[in-house]
């Protein structure tokens, strides 16, 4: 039997509720993932409540992960699976739509908004040169 794990993102383990209009998809855990992060991310229209975050233990993060310390130097990369939105990233606006990818350092201050349509998207974390600590993250 071929070593593939294959699920629908819609009936993977969510956490629903925590911010209005978002909802967070395990898609790494729910699909075995253990090289590193995977977040699946659905943000209604007109969600602003996606948190302003970084990866530093001297930022934001520090406080935002201090339980899940893992996640601290990870960058990341977004990928819009449907609709669109921006991200900004230091105070610089970055169109995320089927045409656009986008890496983030992990030093970096982002917050994403959906676009009129919602976003549908695909979030990958890691640190660089450092071997993934899952750590019970998404």
């Amino acid at each position: 039997m071929a070593d593939v794990t294959h699920a629908k993102i819609d009936e993977m383990e969510a956490i629903d509720g925590f911010f209005e209009g978002i909802k967070f998809h395990k898609a790494a855990s729910s699909l075995g993932v253990s090289s590193l992060g995977i977040s699946i991310i659905d943000l209604a229209p007109g969600a602003d409540e996606y948190p302003e975050h970084d990866h530093s233990g001297d930022g934001i993060g520090g406080q935002m992960f201090a339980k899940r310390p893992q996640q601290l130097g990870q960058e990341e990369v977004y990928v819009a699976l449907s609709g669109s939105g921006t991200l900004e990233a230091d105070g610089e606006q970055y169109t995320i739509d089927q045409s656009h990818i986008a890496r983030v350092g992990p030093s970096v201050k982002r917050k994403i908004t959906p676009g009129p349509e919602g976003l549908r998207l695909l979030a990958l974390g890691a640190t660089p040169g450092q071997a993934y600590d899952s750590g019970g993250s998404l």
